[in-house]
C-alpha cells in the first residue's frame, strides 16, 4: 500500500492478489477516487474506500481480463460510479464507452488519458494519469501510466491468449504499444500494470516492485529490442496458460454479479465418501507435508500456501462440484474467495477440522521425499520418476530418465503414466504433492519429492539438457 509522501501528492493504493500475479489500484485526491482494473471480491475496495475516507465517481478496465473475473461491473452498480470500458469492446451491459484520447476528469485534480495500447487483446486500453494540483496555479505533474497488460515490469503481457491466429499480429501491436507509452510520458512517470507479479498473463516474469519509464526504456526487452528481435524472443519463451482462462472473458463481457462468499453447506464423513465416489473434487487445503502424512481417502490436495486457484482452476474438469476441506473456517473461506476470482463461484460443500472427521476409515497416506533420497533408491530398485514441471522447464533440464506429464495435463493423461512405484516432482514441491494426490487417490504408490530441483544435480542425479 502507498501512502502521499506530502499532503499535496496523491495517494495511489495497490491491491495486490499475489495468489493469480495481479494488482488493481485504488487512486484519491482525498476526497474521490477511482479504482483500475478491480477483482471479483470487491469488498476489498469497499473496505479501502471507507479506510481512506473517499467517494468512488469512475471504475475503468484496462481490458477484458482473461485471467480474472472483473469486479468492475458489481463495484461500479454497488457504488454509483461511472463504468469505464472500451466502447469497441462487445459486452451485454450498459457502461460508459471510452476510446483512445479521450480525457476524463475525477475531481478537481486527476485528470485521465485513455491511450490504446493494442496487444494484449485489440481493445485494449492503458490510462494516464495527470496531476492538476492543488491549487488552480499548481505545477501540472504526470503521475504515470495504469498499463493493465500492455507495459510490465520487464516485460509485456502476452500477446497469445486470443488464439494463434491472432498472436503474430498481437505481438507486434504490443512492441508498438509500449513504444507509444514511452514516448509520450516522461521518464519519472511511473508505471502501474496489472499482470506481471506471477500472473501467467505476462509474457515472463519480474522480481521488481515499482518502476517508471524511464526505467522500463533501460531494461525492457520492448523497449531496448528492435521489433524482430522482441517478436521472436518473446514467441520463443512462451509456454501454457491455464485452461481456466477460456472462461474467463465470456464471464466478464457478460457483467459478472458481486460473488456469495456466505459459508456453504457442511458435509459430514458419509456425504464427503459419497461425493468422492460420484467423481466429485473433494480438496483438502492443508500444507503438503501434513497431508501426506494423512488423508481421506481419494481426497486432493491443493494447498492454501501455493498458487491454490491457479492449479486448482487448471486442472479441475470446468463444472465439476468442488468439496472444500480446511482446518478452519477462515481457511475455507480464504479457499472461496480465491475461487470466487476465477468463476468458481459456489462450493458444492465444506468440512473443517482433520482426516479423523472427513472419513469413516482411517487416514491415508504417501511417503515424501529429497532428490538425495531418490538418488539413492535409484541405486537399487526400478522407480518411475515423473516429472509434472511444464514442457519448456522439462526441455531445459531434467533428471535422466524422467517422464514428463505436466501437471495441467495430468488428469486426462493418468494412464501414460509407467506401471511402478511412481517418484514425482517438480520444481520446488508444490505441484508435485498435487500431481501424488493425484495418482494416491486412483491407486498408485506414489512418493513426493518435496524439495529444489536446484539441488537435484548435487544429490548425485544425472541431468540432461541446455541448462543441465
Amino acid at each position: 500500500m502507498t501512502t502521499p509522501s506530502s499532503p499535496a501528492d496523491l495517494t495511489i493504493v495497490p491491491i495486490e492478489t499475489p495468489t493469480l500475479g495481479d494488482r488493481s489500484y485504488l487512486v484519491h485526491d482525498g476526497d474521490v477516487a477511482f479504482v483500475v482494473d478491480p477483482q471479483r471480491d470487491i469488498d476489498r475496495v469497499t473496505d479501502l474506500l471507507a479506510e481512506h475516507g473517499v467517494r468512488l465517481t469512475h471504475v475503468l478496465e484496462t481490458h477484458i481480463h482473461n485471467d480474472y473475473v472483473t469486479g468492475g461491473f458489481a463495484l461500479a452498480r454497488a457504488t454509483g460510479a461511472a463504468y469505464l470500458v472500451n466502447a469497441a469492446d462487445d459486452v451485454s451491459f450498459e457502461r460508459t464507452p471510452i476510446s483512445d484520447g479521450d480525457v476524463v476528469e475525477v475531481g478537481d485534480r486527476m485528470r485521465l488519458t485513455a491511450l490504446a495500447t493494442p496487444g494484449h487483446t485489440f481493445t485494449h486500453l492503458s490510462y494516464a494519469l495527470r496531476d492538476l494540483g492543488p491549487e488552480a496555479d499548481s505545477p501540472r505533474r504526470d503521475v504515470g501510466v495504469f498499463s493493465g497488460g500492455s507495459l510490465l515490469f520487464g516485460a509485456t503481457g502476452r500477446p497469445d491468449l486470443l488464439g494463434p491466429e491472432h498472436t503474430d499480429e498481437l505481438v507486434r501491436h504490443q512492441h508498438a504499444s509500449a513504444h507509444r507509452l514511452a514516448e509520450l510520458l516522461p521518464d519519472d512517470a511511473g508505471v502501474f500494470p496489472t499482470h506481471g507479479f506471477g500472473s501467467f498473463c505476462s509474457a515472463t516474469q519480474s522480481d521488481a516492485t515499482s518502476s517508471t519509464i524511464g526505467r522500463e526504456k533501460q531494461a525492457n526487452p520492448v523497449l531496448t529490442q528492435d521489433e524482430e528481435t522482441y517478436v521472436r524472443e518473446l514467441l520463443a519463451g512462451l509456454g501454457a496458460w491455464p485452461a481456466y482462462y477460456a472462461h474467463m472473458a465470456p464471464a466478464n463481457a457478460a457483467g459478472p454479479a458481486a460473488p456469495d462468499l456466505s459459508p456453504p453447506a457442511l458435509a459430514d464423513a458419509t456425504d464427503l465418501r459419497r461425493r468422492i465416489e460420484a467423481g466429485e473434487w473433494v480438496v483438502d487445503l492443508r500444507n503438503r507435508t501434513v497431508f501426506a502424512a494423512g488423508h481421506a481417502a481419494g481426497t486432493l490436495n491443493f494447498g492454501l500456501d501455493g498458487s491454490f486457484a491457479t492449479y486448482l482452476g487448471w486442472l479441475v474438469p470446468w463444472g465439476t462440484p468442488i468439496t472444500l476441506l480446511g482446518e478452519t473456517a477462515e481457511d475455507v473461506a480464504e479457499a472461496q474467495r480465491e475461487l470466487v476470482r476465477i468463476g468458481i463461484d459456489r462450493p458444492a460443500a465444506h468440512a473443517t477440522g482433520g482426516p479423523e472427521d472427513w472419513s469413516t476409515r482411517a487416514p491415508v497416506s504417501f511417503p515424501t521425499a529429497t532428490f538425495a533420497d531418490l538418488a539413492q533408491v535409484r541405486h537399487h530398485r526400478d522407480v518411475v520418476v515423473l516429472d509434472v514441471r511444464r514442457a519448456d522447464e522439462h526441455a531445459a533440464g531434467a533428471i535422466d530418465g524422467a517422464e514428463n506429464v505436466p501437471l495441467h495435463e495430468l488428469w486426462n493423461r493418468i494412464d501414460e503414466v509407467p506401471a511402478g512405484e511412481v517418484w514425482v516432482h517438480c520444481a520446488s514441491g508444490y505441484r508435485a504433492s498435487i500431481a501424488a494426490s493425484v495418482l494416491h487417490a486412483r491407486g498408485r504408490t506414489t512418493v513426493a519429492v518435496d524439495d529444489s530441483f536446484a539441488d537435484a544435480a548435487a544429490a548425485g542425479l544425472d541431468l540432461v539438457g541446455p541448462e543441465s
